[in-house]
């Protein structure tokens, strides 16, 4: 699925490292992302996930090593809207009185900026998001009102309003249920394979998106354990979608 074609990759991580105290969370960590490329990021808890995260989107500045966003330094990247970030359960949605429309429409502010005036494509990118994710029917819905995967699936479609070129989610799928993962699955790859969007997934529930990922990214105790097709982890006995324990067991096992 990858469109590298000679691109500079849209995420680049070189020889990272980041510590807490004296707690090394990331040990040297080398990760990239093309584009077009469809990633997925797993680990055991504490592997180091999220920091990664944070350093790639330039949250962080890493301690060591080098960090890119479109083959530039992360701190130095001025057009943020080319990033969708996705974090875990990203707002207190009992709190948002806002529509399914509305919550989408505020991922455009991120590409147009907060000084100028609604546009008329704009109504079109948040036409497409929620077509994507399959919740058109349900734009004038207060999203208070939706099932929590359904809620996800609004969080997704604001991250795609803005069209970005790399779309990073963080747990997106954590314990919705198998018809929002089959629509979440149908979203990312339609990014992946119409629109030439880069996608990093992290997740250690890769069912619903197992046969169309390009590559596996595992971390352990802060260090890349394993990069590559899923079909090579498969082939050492991991199944990443057809015993649903195989992946968390094998994660939590020795290093």
């Amino acid at each position: 699925m990858s469109l590298t074609d000679g691109r500079p990759d849209v995420l680049r991580l070189d020889g990272v490292g980041f510590s807490y105290g004296r707690h090394q969370v990331l040990d040297h960590v080398s990760l990239r992302v093309g584009p077009g490329e469809f990633v997925a990021l797993a680990g055991p808890n504490g592997s180091g996930k999220s920091t990664l995260v944070r350093v790639a989107l330039g949250l962080t500045q890493p301690e060591g090593g080098e960090a890119r966003l479109f083959g530039e330094p992360t701190d130095h990247l001025r057009d943020r809207w080319r990033i969708g970030y996705v974090p875990q359960r990203a707002v207190v949605v009992d709190q948002l009185p806002a529509t399914v429309q509305e919550v989408v429409a505020s991922g455009c502010v991120a590409r147009r900026g907060w000084a100028r005036r609604p546009r008329p494509d704009d109504r079109e990118r948040v036409d497409r998001a929620l077509e994507v994710v399959a919740l058109a029917g349900r734009r004038r819905t207060p999203i208070v009102e939706l099932s929590g995967g359904q809620q996800q699936r609004v969080f997704i479609a604001r991250a795609l309003a803005s069209e970005p070129e790399l779309l990073v989610l963080d747990e997106p799928i954590a314990g919705v249920d198998a018809e929002s993962q089959a629509r979440f699955r149908d979203a990312l790859v339609t990014r992946c394979r119409d629109d030439g969007v880069a996608v990093l997934l992290v997740s250690h529930e890769l069912g619903a998106v197992a046969d169309d990922l390009d590559r596996l990214v595992v971390l352990r105790g802060g260090r890349v354990a394993f990069d590559g097709p899923p079909a090579d982890l498969t082939a050492e006995g991991v199944s990443l979608g057809v015993h649903h324990t195989d992946l968390p067991m094998w994660l939590e096992g020795p290093g």
